[in-house]
């Protein structure tokens, strides 16, 4: 199914186009990996509604990304919870270990950091979100285990993997 028939499918589960631009938008997301100006312009022109209110909607909520991002989001919680058990210091690391700075992606597209206001895991502090997954009482040692593990879940499956799951006889 297109984009465009996923979006007038998502459309009709609503009682006018407007209403339809935030699912349009994560289904515009979801096909492209972000949601650059000819992304957005299709989607108006899709459920034909006014562009500004496409664009307002995927600038204001974080979970839109008008610029590419790399393939897994770091989104660290700095809210106080997460301040006060160290979150500062792992913003630092991340930087470091990554070598970029907070609303940057690594030069080989694996990891975007950020910051965001609040997660509402305070039970976890500090806490990052990586995709849909929450990954909490963070601390040094649990950050670069969980950027091995993101880098192995990333790589491609060496020679002796492929031929292991190849067919006999292929």
């Amino acid at each position: 199914m297109s984009m465009r028939e996923k979006i007038e499918a998502a459309a009709t589960r609503y009682p006018n186009q407007r209403s339809a631009i935030m699912p349009a938008l994560l289904i515009a997301q979801k096909e492209h990996g972000y949601l650059p100006g000819p992304v957005l312009e299709e989607v108006a022109d899709i459920l034909g509604v006014e562009r500004i209110w496409v664009y307002e909607l995927a600038t204001f909520y974080t979970l839109f990304h008008t610029e590419p991002m790399g393939l897994f989001h770091l989104q660290l919680c700095d809210n106080v919870s997460c301040m006060l058990r160290g979150s500062e210091e792992l913003l630092k690391h991340l930087e470091t270990v990554l070598s970029i700075k907070k609303g940057e992606t690594t030069s080989d597209w694996l990891f975007t950091l950020s910051t965001v206001e609040c997660l509402g895991a305070c039970e976890m502090a500090p806490v990052m979100q990586v995709g849909d997954d929450y990954h909490g009482n963070l601390d040094v040692a649990r950050v670069d285990a969980l950027l091995n593990s993101l880098r192995v879940a990333a790589a491609p499956p060496s020679n002796s993997e492929q031929a292991s799951t190849q067919p006999v006889g292929e």
